[in-house]
């Protein structure tokens, strides 16, 4: 089966710049070239070539400023069997006129069908045209449903998941040779160390964790605030929240750290760092990736009830979720909480990571689009391999390369 994956327009593909899509894509990608003929097609980058083969993937990068027109070319000299849009509905009526004969399948990672993104005409066009619909969150599902009932039979939840093996538990031995050398990178060796990591915007809330310090501060001299991100993805430069921030922070001094853009093979070693993660997402986030992240570490977390957070972080059960998400003092009663009450925090960081073992790697993920690709493409062709639902599979995806065995 050929099968092609279509990045957004805004960072490219394989997730040299980060991105959550990007990451995803990264993460799925060796289970679906191991089974069907794999195209991913994303916008062309200095550091990449615009065209390569690479672990089993036919990668192909086109320019930015005429991307959708770009790949609607492409998919008029192959043929696809499916064709997985990314966060781009508008764009499926152009794709499904280039490529007639393909199926498509359309994820949303945002709200994408709200009424600044599409008009009612254009969300039914899109709707008419797509096989199927998968949410990385049931927050974004309804947002969907209430505006376009008629979608719900099309629609599927597929969460997201993380590399397993690149986050070595702290209480792992490589797990905490990681967290002591980092630590001592940052000179962090004695701190109290909370972490936030992500695109310095308002809406992710950064600066009440920066007015929080005050209180966290009385309570605990030794506590460091380290901001790890840049104005956007890779991009370090200064805006006017982002000056904003530094100078909120200066009469902090040395409590607040500024790592700029990290890259995404380093993230998990800054999870292994700190010793609480705060997710202070303001906005109404469709389900925030870090919240993976950080219980795959199994670092302590802390997260705002904002969208889709709270489907996957239970009140002190694998993490802290708070209410009153715009208040500086709550973060810091709950950054008080988890440095204090070491048996909560132990329980919610095993909590959390069992919860990913279980649940939320990239092996569950790309299990879960693989059923829903089946299920379109089931009618046409019985030739298609089933999903491996039932099967235990050994597989290493911090190569991108997959291997599989039944085991014994």
């Amino acid at each position: 089966m050929k099968l092609a994956f279509i990045c957004t327009e805004k960072l490219p593909s394989p997730a040299i710049r980060g991105g959550a899509i990007q990451m995803m894509i990264d993460g799925v990608a060796p289970y679906f070239s191991s089974r069907y003929e794999l195209t991913i097609f994303s916008i062309e980058d200095p550091d990449l070539p615009q065209q390569e083969t690479k672990n089993g993937v036919r990668y192909i990068h086109l320019p930015k400023n005429h991307y959708r027109e770009a790949v609607a070319n492409e998919l008029r000299k192959s043929s696809f069997d499916l064709i997985h849009v990314f966060n781009r509905p508008l764009n499926v009526p152009l794709y499904k006129k280039a490529a007639p004969n393909s199926r498509v399948v359309l994820s949303l990672h945002n709200e994408m069908f709200s009424e600044k993104k599409l008009t009612f005409a254009q969300g039914k066009e899109v709707i008419k045209h797509v096989s199927m619909i998968t949410t990385v969150s049931t927050f974004i599902k309804q947002t969907v449903i209430e505006r376009f009932p008629e979608a719900k039979e099309k629609i599927k939840v597929v969460y997201s998941g993380v590399d397993l093996p690149s986050y070595p538990p702290v209480w792992t031995i490589k797990g905490a040779r990681i967290r002591e050398e980092y630590r001592k990178k940052y000179e962090l060796e004695d701190k109290k160390v909370i972490l936030f990591a992500g695109r310095l915007s308002p809406t992710k809330g950064p600066h009440l964790l920066i007015h929080s310090m005050k209180r966290i501060l009385q309570q605990h001299k030794n506590a460091v605030l380290v901001i790890a991100g840049g104005k956007w993805f890779s991009d370090d430069g200064v805006n006017q929240y982002v000056a904003f921030l530094r100078k909120l922070a200066k009469p902090y001094k040395e409590h607040v750290l500024f790592t700029n853009f990290i890259p995404a093979n380093e993230i998990p070693n800054l999870f292994l760092m700190a010793d609480v993660f705060v997710c202070s997402s303001q906005w109404n986030e469709p389900l925030a990736r870090v919240n993976y992240e950080a219980m795959a570490a199994g670092t302590p977390l802390i997260t705002t009830n904002r969208g889709g957070n709270g489907e996957v972080v239970k009140h002190e059960v694998n993490g802290l979720v708070i209410e009153n998400y715009d208040k500086p003092s709550s973060f810091a009663k709950a950054v008080d909480k988890v440095f204090t009450d070491m048996n909560l925090s132990k329980k919610i960081a095993r909590n959390g990571r069992n919860r990913v073992e279980a649940s939320f790697t990239f092996l569950h993920a790309a299990k879960r689009l693989d059923a829903v690709y089946q299920s379109v493409l089931q009618p046409l062709n019985e030739q298609y391999l089933p999903p491996l639902l039932n099967q235990n599979l050994d597989v290493s995806f911090s190569k991108q390369v997959f291997t599989a065995s039944k085991s014994k």
